[in-house]
């Protein structure tokens, strides 16, 4: 008996199986030895200054691809080297869980924790439904009663337990509950906005905020903005880190050349379990930080997307506090408020009293709107991000 205790609290492992894990450190290698093809010292092959140029554009350009060879070897190794521990639930508390979920209709089989960083721990059981349908939020409800732990279903999760068995992840509440509101206006004469937006949650309790305005207006900025979303969005997904993903789409569109397809970026990428947040700007216009009636406006003066072959991004960092709201704008907002922006749009936004993002970003829009004498010179998107503590959030019923 004693013999069995310890084997139940002993943590145990998961991987890749044998063959996909060579099968991918095989890609990681030949990725890697690719990379290595492209790197080399340069050194002029002749002493006329426009073929010396035009082999350094190229030299640099075989450089940016071998950066990008090496991160998805780096990937790829990281996939394979992935060991996931687990440690199977304590008898007691595994026979409290399947018999009173039984009770409710909802069959439990090998319920086990997934350590997180920081101390945290997931809860990972296979779930199928005995009479009906049942929400997967209902569910973790029901086993964070039982448990003593507030969790919630991870972002991958199925939305519904069902009558076929299904896996599910449940992951500890974060401390932190962001949500967004978006308001957009499209320039006059113009059917399409040039501008986009996209919000992406991870199951590591992150939430991140992209704003992306295409070049010029219309149609084709729309597109513009929209294809650089959506590469981003998949390489995320992918598990590339944001800087090098931003690298790779800032590469595709310099290396296709078009002088007139300068998509700008915005992202903000917020940690809710630490309520840390990190801002990357590739030519995208001032956020504001508004904390009560104090407003921070933070601006870098990087260039477009597809200007240069590589850049070097320094995010700027906050921490974020109950009650903080983060205001993300396009061009055509800053330009509706004149010259004087920084300062008129502080003034304005620090006189919001409205506590619905969406409200927020819909009262800034009119606000805008005024100012350019009801003009729409050029599109506007206006994307508010709130930020609070779970337990305020709960009390307020926020929507």
């Amino acid at each position: 008996m004693l013999k069995r205790k310890r084997e139940e609290k002993e943590l145990r492992t998961a991987q890749v199986s044998d063959l996909c894990r060579r099968r991918l450190l095989g890609y990681a290698d030949s990725f890697h030895e690719l990379a290595r093809s492209y790197d080399r010292e340069f050194v002029p092959e002749t002493d006329d200054r426009e073929t010396v140029l035009a082999q350094r554009r190229l030299w640099e350009s075989r450089q940016i691809i071998s950066g990008h060879l090496d991160e998805m070897a780096k990937i790829m190794t990281e996939a394979a080297c992935e060991v996931l521990s687990f440690c199977p639930m304590e008898g007691k508390k595994k026979r409290l869980l399947v018999q009173a979920l039984a009770e409710e209709g909802i069959q439990v089989e090998a319920p086990h924790y997934l350590p997180r960083e920081d101390g945290r721990q997931a809860l990972v059981l296979t779930m199928s439904a005995q009479r009906g349908k049942v929400s997967v939020e209902d569910a973790a409800d029901m086993v964070s009663v039982l448990l003593d732990k507030r969790l919630c279903p991870a972002s991958s999760a199925p939305y519904v337990v069902e009558p076929t068995p299904q896996s599910f992840v449940l992951e500890e509440e974060t401390r932190f509950l962001a949500i967004t509101g978006f308001s957009k206006a499209v320039k006059e004469d113009e059917e399409v906005s040039g501008d986009n937006y996209a919000v992406v949650e991870s199951e590591k309790g992150r939430v991140t905020v992209m704003l992306s305005d295409g070049t010029g207006s219309g149609e084709r900025a729309g597109k513009d903005s929209e294809q650089v979303l959506d590469l981003m969005e998949k390489m995320l997904e992918a598990g590339y880190d944001i800087d090098a993903a931003i690298g790779m789409v800032n590469t595709a569109l310099f290396a296709a050349g078009e002088d007139i397809n300068h998509p700008t970026l915005d992202i903000c990428d917020i940690d809710l379990y630490s309520g840390s947040c990190k801002l990357r700007k590739v030519g995208g216009a001032a956020t504001f930080l508004k904390r009560g009636q104090e407003v921070e406006q933070m601006v870098m003066g990087n260039l477009p997307l597809g200007v240069f072959g590589q850049m070097e991004i320094l995010p700027v960092e906050r921490k974020l506090r109950d009650g903080d709201y983060l205001v993300m704008v396009s061009d055509g907002v800053v330009d509706a408020f004149g010259t004087e922006y920084e300062n008129t749009m502080g003034s304005v936004i620090a006189g919001i009293q409205d506590h619905s993002p969406a409200e927020i970003a819909d009262r800034l829009l009119r606000l805008a709107l005024c100012a350019s004498g009801g003009r729409i010179r050029d599109d506007m998107t206006i994307g508010v991000v709130g930020i609070w503590e779970t337990y305020t959030a709960d009390r307020r019923n926020l929507q």
